[in-house]
């Protein structure tokens, strides 16, 4: 007789749990607390759908910074490579971008979804939703709320997949924390955006317009990309990517000083030259302009930075131009973030997944503690772990046979 596993949420990381239990002959049911399934895969696809990265492997790993050690096995069994060819599986091409991200073809999430859910019906795989998953019973069977009332089910293995605390209203607000007493490290925001004390003018003529192709620093790390401008400071993937160590600032010391480097392709050499060039009674503005082609944003970013009156030395000016200086004054909620750190603590599980509280029980994607920017490392951890929880509980089961379904 075949196994009963139930995969306890249906995001990237349990659907890819499901396919890979299902692919082994268990019998898989999903249950999605929300009245669709991944909801938040479907609103980060509304940005493109960043799956992975194409970037060395070595350098890819060390984006889960204090993490990278405990998801590199996970990863190495299902790297970038495999995600690629598993979506082109699902007749979703993908391509690789100029900045080395890859993404579906389609730069949407929404046709590899439905061809997913298509894949797991095939394999007879049957999705519940609207039932959320309330803990254990006094037996160890999984209670949920259903449309019909409370009910428990008990299954040879689960696997839990229930997503971090960002994007409350698609589903993952973290309220299973409660359910693990000692077990889950505080969530905090990640992929957020940060506050800056902008002049009411600057805030009301620049509010939505984005810092192109800009260099962040801080603290020795740089990042390079976008930013854009909002009426509470700053966010945007260049923001994003060094908003561990800014949110780990501001927590310790109450703000953090951020660089800006807004030509990053030119040394303060080669900006000094352009500048010495004669004015010619114009103003600084439009020498700005015309000589390095500043926008009036980045103008006015330099005068939040350093003052109305810019320096009028042009070396003094080029290094303000090569790093000006932004005092981040707060984090923006986790309800805002992108995703979150914190979450099941990595020491809670085995190199299995398994919960070493609950046997049988695994755990899979953002629920657990870990955290990475953006650029497709979020959905690279999300699904390889979702694989590797799988395999964790199709080996347990086979290990202990006469175990699986005990009280945890």
């Amino acid at each position: 007789m075949s196994r009963a596993v139930a995969v306890v949420g249906a995001g990237p990381a349990g659907l890819m749990a499901a396919e890979v239990l299902a692919e082994a002959g268990c019998r898989v049911t999903v249950y999605e607390k929300m009245p669709s399934a991944s909801r938040k895969l479907l609103m980060a696809g509304r940005g493109g759908l960043n799956l992975t990265h194409s970037e060395d492997f070595e350098a890819f790993v060390r984006r889960y910074g204090a993490a990278a050690e405990r998801l590199r096995p996970m990863i190495e069994a299902f790297p970038p490579s495999a995600l690629v060819a598993w979506a082109e599986g699902l007749d979703q091409p993908t391509f690789v971008g100029s900045s080395g991200r890859v993404f579906p073809r389609a730069l949407k999430a929404s046709p590899l979804l439905r061809a997913w859910l298509g894949r797991l019906a095939a394999l007879g795989v049957e999705l519940r939703t609207r039932w959320e998953w309330l803990g254990w019973g006094p037996d160890g069977a999984l209670r949920f709320r259903t449309p019909d009332g409370e009910t428990a089910v008990r299954p040879d293995a689960t696997v839990l997949a229930l997503g971090g605390a960002s994007w409350p209203r698609l589903g993952s607000d973290g309220a299973w924390a409660g359910r693990f007493e000692g077990a889950v490290s505080p969530f905090r925001p990640s992929n957020v955006g940060f506050d800056v004390a902008w002049s009411a003018v600057f805030r009301d003529r620049f509010e939505g317009q984005p810092l192109k192709n800009v260099s962040l620093g801080f603290e020795g790390q740089t990042a390079r990309g976008d930013a854009v401008v909002t009426r509470y400071g700053l966010e945007g993937g260049a923001v994003y990517a060094l908003s561990a160590p800014l949110r780990d600032a501001i927590e310790a010391d109450g703000g953090a000083t951020v660089t800006i480097d807004l030509r990053p392709d030119q040394t303060v050499a080669k900006l000094t030259q352009k500048l010495l060039r004669p004015r010619k009674g114009e103003s600084l503005a439009n020498q700005l302009r015309k000589a390095l082609n500043l926008s009036p944003l980045e103008v006015n970013l330099l005068r939040e930075s350093a003052g109305k009156d810019l320096p009028a030395e042009p070396a003094a000016l080029a290094r303000l131009i090569k790093a000006a200086p932004l005092r981040l004054t707060g984090v923006q909620p986790i309800a805002r973030a992108i995703s979150t750190a914190g979450g099941l603590k990595l020491e809670a599980v085995d190199d299995n997944l398994m919960l070493t509280s609950h046997p049988g029980v695994f755990a899979a994607g953002e629920m657990l503690d870990w955290e990475a920017p953006t650029g497709g490392y979020l959905l690279q951890a999300s699904f390889a772990s979702g694989v590797a929880a799988a395999k964790g509980a199709l080996a347990w089961m086979d290990r202990d046979p006469a175990g699986a379904g005990r009280k945890p």
